[in-house]
């Protein structure tokens, strides 16, 4: 009898009918144990969430010396408080000038609703374009963004005035119009299988904004913070967007997301009405702490370089029968198998192997490969022989 075990399915909602539950005993590095002392090797990092691994020193002592001084102390704006606004500095020196003012949220789709709140303030339209296949979060307005209905036909009904359109296809940007607030676009996709624009597809879409008076929102709360070489993937294609969202990998393991535009366009939510867009928590001083930590280590020092090379290495040695493709950039990458039972056999008997994988949420085909930025070539060695030997077996 597991008396934990039983508590987490009685008390703790669920989100599946199967979740993997695996009870934790600690973390450290880019390895996270069990109850039992085994040590499972992390190739998701809380899904894209833990860039710097499991308990980086610098992030924890960040973490401790904020908590000395204060935690929460008044809702988001009101205050001012050195981690949070040294959080947004940062940001800003990373970012371009049109991009350089940062409202700081709890989460990436918290994020997501504040950017499309805005890009009605600012367009005075209320229609948004996104992409089939595409995920943006979970909240309503978010979902409503969400491209793949069989995801949220549930809890219709959702926003009106939603345009969807295919991810590369050049024919649908006729469909972004002079009644759209927003293109709202993941720059890679996520969900629908780590698909990277191809052929100058978002100069095109930026493009068509602009023709039609039309915002660009790029979701980056996957993309971001360093995984894919760059500090942002739209730095990989040669555009910036109009508003910016990440969250994820920006916490190094904290809840955190944010939205960056410029100062002309941000101060839209502070008049008609006043408190355009609230969070008590948001930019919360331990949280934002933890993100300052992380952001420094990913832009001072050589990880973002190293993560070229170090998707070069799974390149090299991921070659197997059963994995068709590798799709992605940098440590965001999918393999794609033959069939859903071959990815889900993959994820599972990893696991007992000692090597963490994961599903994506469209692409049934796919198994995520989105490890630390701090993994080791020696780490990457040792999960791909445990990848390889599973396929061997299937």
């Amino acid at each position: 009898m597991n008396a934990l075990r039983d508590d987490f399915f009685k008390y703790q909602a669920q989100t599946t009918p199967s979740p993997l539950a695996m009870e934790i005993s600690h973390a450290e590095g880019s390895y996270i144990f069990d109850i039992h002392q085994k040590k499972y090797l992390d190739f998701v990092a809380g899904v894209s969430a833990c860039s710097l691994g499991h308990r980086p020193p610098s992030v924890v002592a960040a973490v401790k010396e904020q908590l000395e001084k204060y935690w929460h102390v008044m809702v988001y704006g009101e205050y001012i408080q050195r981690p949070s606004v040294e959080l947004t500095i940062l940001l800003a020196a990373n970012l371009p000038e049109s991009l350089s003012c940062t409202y700081l949220t709890n989460s990436g789709t918290e994020a997501i609703e504040g950017a499309m709140k805005l890009a009605k303030r600012i367009t005075g339209r209320s229609q948004f374009v996104a992409a089939k296949n595409a995920y943006h979060g979970s909240t309503q307005g978010a979902m409503s963004i969400m491209g793949f209905e069989e995801r949220k036909s549930a809890y219709r009904p959702l926003l009106p005035g939603i345009e969807f359109i295919t991810f590369n296809c050049d024919a649908d940007l006729e469909k972004i119009g002079t009644q759209t607030a927003a293109v709202v676009l993941e720059t890679i996709q996520g969900g629908a299988g780590f698909i990277l624009p191809k052929n100058h597809y978002l100069k095109k879409v930026k493009k068509r904004c602009e023709e039609v008076g039309a915002l660009l929102i790029l979701d980056e709360i996957q993309p971001g913070l360093g995984r894919t070489g760059t500090l942002f993937g739209f730095e990989t294609f040669g555009i910036v967007p109009d508003i910016l969202v990440m969250g994820k990998g920006l916490g190094g393991g904290f809840p955190i997301g944010a939205f960056s535009t410029s100062p002309t366009l941000m101060k839209q939510l502070q008049t008609d009405p006043v408190l355009g867009h609230i969070t008590t928590f948001g930019g919360h001083p331990v949280i934002a702490s933890a993100a300052l930590a992380t952001l420094k280590r990913i832009t001072e020092g050589d990880l973002m370089k190293k993560t070229l090379k170090k998707e070069q290495l799974f390149r090299q040695l991921l070659i197997h029968d059963h994995i068709q493709e590798i799709r992605g950039i940098g440590l965001m990458l999918a393999l794609i198998l033959p069939n859903a039972e071959t990815a889900n056999q993959l994820v599972l008997r990893c696991m007992e192997k000692g090597l963490i994988l994961f599903w994506l949420l469209f692409e049934k085909k796919a198994v995520r490969i989105t490890p630390p930025l701090t993994l080791s070539e020696n780490e990457i060695r040792e999960g791909c022989e445990i990848i390889l030997s599973v396929l061997d077996e299937l």
